[in-house]
């Protein structure tokens, strides 16, 4: 279980230290949002999304060559000295007014948060050394992740009823710098230099398996879900109320609060759903329900003046949290279950990546087009980004998925040692029987014709 990974001394500071850092992260990214607003007005949806745009394309370019790199530098000193940065840029934001600053110190942040990441998934390996221990590391780090993403829209909504959108750098600077003090702590040993092959490896052998795993296909397309109507949330919310509800900052913090309230009500139903019908129907169930929220927001975007549309912003709002919850919660199972071990930190890196990716698409059109053509033209495109990606997520994920298949394996191609509960069914040809992953020995999704063969060889 997860929870006993909580009795290793070093490895519960370290998961402390990043849980402390994601939260401060998500704090300043709605911050973000009531600065924009505050130095650019009207075109605050405009600066957030370049922002946030900036913000995704460090992400993107950055944590891999980190990632590929991160065993070359004294760990724990590099560990302390990026929270040291990003508490001393989170600080500086409130003082700032000009909107070339933010973007300035939006790289800055983001560069050192792009470099946390990866680092600290290189360092669990040699705290945990036990290859059960490492997985369920994934497991918690991918968990603290998602909730990240589902509870600090609530803890900032919390805040804002009570303090100033400033204050909330000011609590962002001491998650990081409580993060530093207990990295300071951990034991961490500098681990020996990988060959140059490594950064090619690591670059390219997650995104091999989600290439050849149809239902690591169908999840590229729920990521775009997610993103686009994410991107409402993160981009639109301080505008909208702002200008179209005229509301206030406590306004914004309400809305916010009932994504999170929408997240939280279905991630803790999830986990006995889950075990009963599997991740698929949720996903897509998930990316349903986003889209008709965005659905359900276009038509809020039309719709006259009246005190209802609080009511109604609210409940969109709760569905939009809803259906990221229900795509996000299993989105580590999904994972897991495509992969081996040793593959795993790749395949979680390449999720990392390519869902950043489609980040990096939506943002920009939620900042800028709001601006240009205002929220009906934008949520009607981020609508549309929706519906591809549900179509692509149900095609390319078949809804016959099990997680062993007989296939066919020709003497030669695989490992004897591999081969020991196989049976003979001809002159060199080998019918096999398991867990079918994406590795070097099974390079290719065997067809569905592939498979009937193999049974009836």
């Amino acid at each position: 279980m997860i929870t006993s990974l909580f009795t290793h001394r070093d490895y519960l500071r370290l998961f402390t230290a990043q849980v402390s850092a994601l939260f401060g992260t998500g704090l300043t990214t709605v911050a973000l949002g009531l600065l924009a607003y505050e130095l650019a007005g009207a075109d605050a949806a405009a600066v957030l999304g370049t922002a946030l745009t900036i913000k995704m394309l460090v992400y993107v370019t950055v944590a891999p060559i980190v990632g590929a790199y991160a065993d070359r530098f004294p760990r724990r000193l590099f560990l302390v000295s990026l929270n040291a940065i990003r508490a001393a840029v989170v600080l500086a934001l409130p003082f700032i007014d000009q909107i070339w600053q933010i973007y300035l110190l939006i790289a800055i942040l983001q560069t050192a948060s792009a470099a946390f990441t990866p680092t600290y998934q290189a360092v669990i390996p040699d705290i945990l050394p036990d290859e059960r221990d490492y997985t369920r590391a994934l497991s918690a780090a991918q968990l603290a992740a998602t909730m990240e993403t589902l509870l600090s829209p609530m803890l900032a909504a919390a805040a804002l009823t009570l303090i100033s959108f400033h204050w909330l750098f000011v609590g962002t600077a001491i998650g990081f710098v409580i993060s530093a003090a207990l990295v300071i702590g951990t034991r961490i040993p500098n681990a020996t230099a990988k060959t140059e092959g490594s950064f090619r490896e690591r670059i390219t052998v997650g995104m091999r398996i989600f290439a050849a795993t149809p239902r690591l296909r169908g999840l590229l397309g729920l990521n775009l879900v997610v993103a686009a109507a994410g991107s409402v949330i993160m981009v639109n919310t301080v505008n909208y109320v702002r200008d179209t509800l005229g509301g206030t900052q406590s306004g914004v913090a309400m809305l916010l609060a009932a994504n999170g309230f929408g997240t939280m009500l279905v991630a803790l139903s999830l986990p006995r759903v889950l075990d009963r019908v599997g991740a698929r129907p949720v996903m897509l169930t998930g990316a349903a329900t986003l889209l008709a929220g965005l659905g359900a927001g276009i038509a809020l975007s039309t719709a006259g003046s009246g005190d209802w549309r609080w009511a109604a912003a609210i409940a969109v709002w709760s569905v939009i949290g809803a259906g990221t919850a229900a795509i996000l919660t299993p989105t580590g199972q999904v994972l897991r279950r495509s992969s081996r071990a040793a593959d795993r930190p790749a395949l979680f890196a390449a999720q990392f990546s390519l869902s950043h990716l489609a980040w990096l698409l939506t943002y920009p059109i939620a900042g800028w087009l709001t601006t240009a053509a205002g929220f009906t033209a934008t949520w009607v495109t981020l609508a549309a980004l929706a519906a591809a990606g549900v179509t692509v997520a149900a095609r390319m994920w078949p809804g016959e998925d099990p997680a062993e298949i007989t296939h066919l394996h020709a003497a030669g191609t695989i490992d004897p040692a591999r081969l020991g509960d196989a049976e003979l069914v001809g002159e060199g040809l080998y019918r096999h029987t398991h867990v079918y992953v994406i590795d070097a020995e099974h390079p290719r999704w065997p067809a569905r014709e592939a498979r009937q063969l193999a049974l009836a060889a």
